[in-house]
């Protein structure tokens, strides 16, 4: 599993599909993973700001993936290193409520600097 792990992680890429004022939408590209349907991206990332005055920003975060064999239990610890990463390199250290959407591998955490 670790060299599986370690080797999304290195394929790991992301385009930005969409910007606003308070969001945004990556799509999430892994060498192994794709949609079943377009055989693109594997899935979407989507950050939502949450401006509370001038000096508190809530990050709420999703990440949709799309392929079905990520759904799969034995695949969990992958699934959490992608999210994981993603994160890191997304939202970087700011705090984040996130939302996983990948079958029995679903899970939510929250990222506290």
């Amino acid at each position: 599993m670790e060299e599986k792990i370690n080797s999304e992680l290195k394929a790991l890429s992301f385009t930005k599909n969409f910007r606003s004022a308070t969001a945004e939408e990556w799509f999430v590209f892994l060498s192994n993973y794709k949609d079943p349907k377009t055989g693109g991206a594997a899935g979407k990332v989507i950050i939502h700001y949450d401006l509370q005055g001038n000096h508190d920003i809530y990050i709420h975060t999703t990440i949709i993936f799309d392929d079905p064999k990520l759904f799969k239990g034995e695949l969990d610890p992958l699934v959490y290193a992608i999210s994981d990463e993603l994160v890191n390199r997304l939202v970087g250290y700011a705090n984040t409520l996130l939302s996983v959407h990948a079958g029995e591998n679903s899970y939510e955490a929250e990222y506290v600097r």
